[in-house]
């Protein structure tokens, strides 16, 4: 018989079986489906097992609720790195950067259902999917450095890759996007109206098992269902372009004066939002952030990945400062909105602290990420950013 824990873990995600693939829908609504140890744990055997069954043609992920997943579980997480070594936490990582890296190279069509929030490692389950669906209910950001860390879980990969600098924009400032600014970004592939996901769904599950010709069939279903029209945002060309002009600057300092001299003129509230988010988040993180998607640019998500590992594993035995474990205390801990950055300031954050963070570390209990070899199926060409 099962322990009750066993059981508890199981029904943090519950699958369901169709015509030629299954469903893996996360299953924790009160916490908006937020990644815990046990989740991730219970999504990784999900995958791996059925990776190779002949009878899943493809698998569609979702969430329960009205989140896909909002990140991870921050609090969890905290109480794993204060009950014991800090190289807990860095496990916690490894675990999860290897579900989003076998996500991101999966042998089977994989279609992420984004139904509502989507953030941090909800992103890195979602963003690494073949086929990304959002609605008029997604709402995506990633606002790991307003809370003293990096954007992670394959960010420094997906992120870079989008159009012009908009990559930068989105780690740096943690804008929360809409599903039609995500098509538009090239953030997701496919916008459906909410209220068709059933049917889109109930479709895919009614396709015949056959392996000929799954994937175009796929894709000539989501595309039925899928919105082309109005997606173009009222604007658009005249954010992207200040966006390419700001953050194409070399250090996050230029980027802050860029935007510092465009909100003189133009008193726009992204302008402005951007400018005071950059101001608040952790200085460091939004320099090593800054770092990571520039070296994303020219990295496999595999080596992204590491990378990310890396920085993450520093923050986390403070190497430079405590604005890791700083930055929950304030925003969802104690709630007083007031972290205690160290230092305070971007100005003040040195290329030394910087270069710290990307340093191998020597400790007994740390062993850098070591991911395995994968090679991208050729269909994700269809669809990945």
């Amino acid at each position: 018989m099962a322990s009750s824990a066993s059981k508890k873990e199981e029904n943090m995600v519950t699958t369901e079986d169709i015509s030629g693939g299954m469903k893996v829908i996360l299953n924790r609504p009160r916490k908006l489906n937020a990644l815990n140890y046990e989740l991730i744990v219970r999504v990784l055997r999900i995958f791996e097992s059925h990776e190779n069954d002949p009878n899943i043609n493809f698998i569609i992920l979702k969430g329960n609720g009205k989140a896909f997943c909002a990140g991870g579980d921050v609090t969890s997480l905290m109480a794993l790195t204060s009950a014991g070594n800090w190289s807990f936490g860095a496990n916690f990582f490894r675990k999860q950067y290897s579900l989003d890296y076998l996500l991101g190279t999966y042998k089977k069509p994989l279609i992420a259902v984004i139904d509502g929030i989507v953030m941090g490692g909800g992103a890195g389950l979602s963003m690494n999917a073949a086929y990304r669906i959002v609605t008029e209910n997604t709402i995506f950001a990633m606002p790991e450095a307003s809370i003293g860390s990096v954007p992670d879980v394959g960010a420094s990969h997906f992120l870079s890759r989008l159009p012009g600098y908009f990559g930068e924009y989105v780690a740096l400032t943690g804008v929360r996007l809409k599903g039609v600014e995500m098509v538009e970004c090239g953030l997701a592939t496919h916008f459906v109206h909410s209220k068709d996901l059933g049917s889109l769904e109930n479709e895919l599950s009614l396709m015949a098992s056959s392996k000929a010709k799954n994937i175009t069939r796929i894709s000539h279903v989501i595309n039925k269902y899928a919105n082309g029209r109005n997606i173009r945002l009222e604007n658009a060309n005249s954010r992207f372009e200040i966006i390419n002009k700001c953050f194409s600057r070399e250090t996050v300092e230029d980027i802050l004066l860029a935007l510092d001299n465009f909100a003189v003129d133009r008193q726009e509230k992204w302008i402005l939002d951007a400018i005071k988010s950059m101001r608040t988040s952790s200085p460091l993180c939004i320099k090593l952030s800054l770092k990571l998607i520039r070296e994303g640019r020219s990295r496999t998500l595999d080596r992204c990945l590491a990378r990310e590992h890396l920085v993450v594993s520093h923050l986390l035995r403070r190497t430079v400062n405590d604005d890791f474990y700083e930055g929950p205390r304030a925003m969802l801990i104690d709630k007083d909105k007031k972290p205690q950055w160290s230092p305070s300031k971007v100005e003040l954050v040195t290329e030394e602290m910087v270069r710290k963070c990307f340093l191998m570390i020597d400790d007994e209990d740390w062993q850098p990420l070591r991911l395995n070899a994968r090679s991208n199926p050729s269909y994700t060409m269809l669809s990945k950013i």
